[in-house]
């Protein structure tokens, strides 16, 4: 049994050393999203020859060698292609660590825990169009513990139950020349998309402080940021957020500084005296208000290969719904020749009387639509800081 093995990190490493000793397993293709990862290293230090990922996204047919008989998805964020798929005797096969069709996604362990299921599981699907819709091969289940985390459950059961899972369909493959495939009923699909979390400490604004929100632009040179730094710090200024970034030749930033009601006027001429020519400083007091009860704060994040149109859209849907958007920061990044992603974190303010579900289901059609994976989840706000739980 000639096989391809397309994944990352740990998961992937175990499958390639289980399987490497398996009888009649040979692997042809090693298919990692970078030469540093796990996996690669494994494959490398085992003599077995490595295709890094271009586009991390997506594995093309020519990372898989002629001649292979089954490819082994295990931890990847890649699609693999049709014309990879089309160089695969048996097609190839993927483990999701959920009992499918539930928990469709990239955070399915996650959402176990979040919907609070007394039982999870493993399956081994057949890699086909739609994400984690193919037809099912084999799986495993087991029970949730009370109190259990997302990693505790990975560790102790659904990373264990998938290897074995994949061990047992790869080798029935070997023997029977064929993989089982028992369609998913799309009527119990539940979608898991990605979770973000982060944590910030709980504070209330004082009374006795002023904010000054500070913008500046300008040529790029040295010191920026320090003088700014020292001017706040003379005035007994706390610097409590910012956003800075260089945009072709230019410096733009943003400031938040917590000041002394006393010392707001003073900071704020020392600020402006920054001003000139090739620096412009806008200076401005900002009372902290509380968001409306009418009024939710929500998180988006949204990750996908750079394409024309996905602001447009989402924007769009978000106005629809008389959505605010109170900030938003986009970017390109580059992975390789053709991995070019755009990236979006968005805070919101939704309208109370439309639920979070509501508009992670509409986003959902759009994610599916524009390839993107897109997380939303709900601010909990205390004063102006609070748990973000997306």
């Amino acid at each position: 049994m000639k096989c391809a093995l397309v994944g990352s990190r740990f998961f992937a490493a175990s499958v390639f050393e289980a399987l490497r000793h398996e009888e009649g397993v040979e692997f042809t293709s090693i298919v990692a999203p970078a030469a540093d990862d796990r996996l690669a290293l494994a494959a490398r230090g085992a003599g077995v020859a490595v295709h890094v990922l271009d586009n991390p996204r997506i594995v093309p047919g020519h990372a898989i060698a002629e001649g292979t008989d089954l490819i082994i998805a295990a931890h990847t964020h890649a699609r693999v292609s049709d014309e990879a798929l089309a160089r695969s005797r048996l097609g190839g096969i993927g483990y999701h660590p959920s009992l499918l069709p539930r928990h469709r996604g990239i955070a399915a362990v996650e959402w176990t825990i979040l919907e609070g299921d007394p039982i999870a599981g493993g399956s081994i699907y057949h890699l086909a169009d739609g994400w984690d819709a193919g037809a099912i091969a084999a799986q495993d289940w087991c029970f949730v513990k009370k109190g259990e985390t997302a990693r505790d459950l990975w560790e102790r059961a659904l990373a264990p139950m998938g290897l074995a899972l994949l061990r047992k369909v790869v080798h029935d493959a070997r023997l029977q020349g064929a993989v089982p495939a028992c369609p998913q009923d799309p009527n119990f699909a539940t979608r898991a998309p990605m979770i973000r979390k982060a944590v910030v400490l709980t504070e209330e604004v004082s009374s006795a402080n002023t904010s000054l929100v500070v913008s500046i632009v300008g040529a790029d040179r040295h010191g920026i940021v320090s003088s700014l730094a020292e001017r706040a710090e003379r005035f007994g200024a706390n610097w409590s957020a910012s956003r800075m970034t260089k945009l072709a030749s230019e410096f733009a930033g943003m400031v938040h500084f917590e000041v002394p009601r006393q010392n707001a006027d003073a900071l704020a001429a020392a600020l402006r005296s920054l001003h000139s020519s090739s620096l412009q400083v806008v200076v401005a007091k900002s009372d902290d208000a509380a968001v409306p009860t009418s009024l939710r704060s929500v998180e988006l994040k949204l990750v996908g290969s750079d394409r024309v149109g996905i602001v447009s859209s989402l924007t769009k849907i978000l106005a629809e719904r008389s959505i605010s958007i109170e900030n938003m920061h986009t970017e390109i990044v580059h992975n390789g020749v053709s991995g070019k992603h755009f990236k979006i974190d968005a805070h919101l303010l939704v309208p109370a009387a439309l639920s979070v579900d509501a508009l992670r289901l509409e986003l959902g059609a759009l994610a599916t639509e524009m390839m993107v994976d897109i997380a939303l989840g709900e601010r909990q706000v205390a004063g102006i800081l609070g748990q973000l739980a997306a």
